[in-house]
């Protein structure tokens, strides 16, 4: 009898989401590959409370180069730039274009990922009308990532077909 086999990435994938379940900003797609473009799409799925989320940051992790984010009708877009993209900044233009707490919306931004695979933590800071939440912890050594109150998003970076040498 033949046994059923499942795929590297479809394993990861689907340990990955378990472990997002708890978390409140998750990436959309949790596996990227190495040297290739991925498309981040920070979900948001509440506010602070009954606040409204009026601003969300994300911090671009190490070797991310050329983040270009989406832009969102009543948002603004801010870029903080070193030898890059390090921020991405999205704030509501007026009250009326806030996110209500009972909604749900994805941020997005396109980026070249590291040629190296990996483990990546985009720190997330949704800043509300009243109050905030910071999704920006890590697992320390020995930590699982579902012990964390308040997870960074995580991206799991897999080997190219070149074995993580872009092209």
């Amino acid at each position: 009898m033949k046994q059923a086999s499942i795929s590297l990435p479809l394993a990861l994938a689907l340990a990955l989401g378990a472990a997002a379940a708890s978390a409140h900003v998750t990436l959309e797609y949790q596996v990227a590959v190495a040297g290739t473009s991925y498309k981040a799409a920070f979900r948001i799925g509440h506010g602070c409370g009954e606040s409204a989320t009026r601003q969300v940051v994300v911090d671009i992790p190490a070797g991310v180069r050329g983040a270009h984010p989406m832009p969102k009708p009543g948002w603004r877009v801010d870029l903080e730039r070193g030898a890059d993209v390090v921020r991405v900044t999205w704030t509501a233009k007026s009250r009326e274009d806030v996110l209500p707490s009972a909604h749900y919306d994805e941020f997005v931004l396109v980026a070249q990922m590291p040629a190296q695979p990996g483990t990546l933590y985009w720190p997330v800071r949704q800043v509300c009308e009243e109050g905030r939440a910071d999704w920006t912890e890590v697992p320390q050594a020995g930590q699982k990532f579902s012990d964390l109150k308040s997870p960074a998003a995580l991206l799991e970076v897999l080997p190219g077909a070149g074995g993580g040498h872009a092209h």
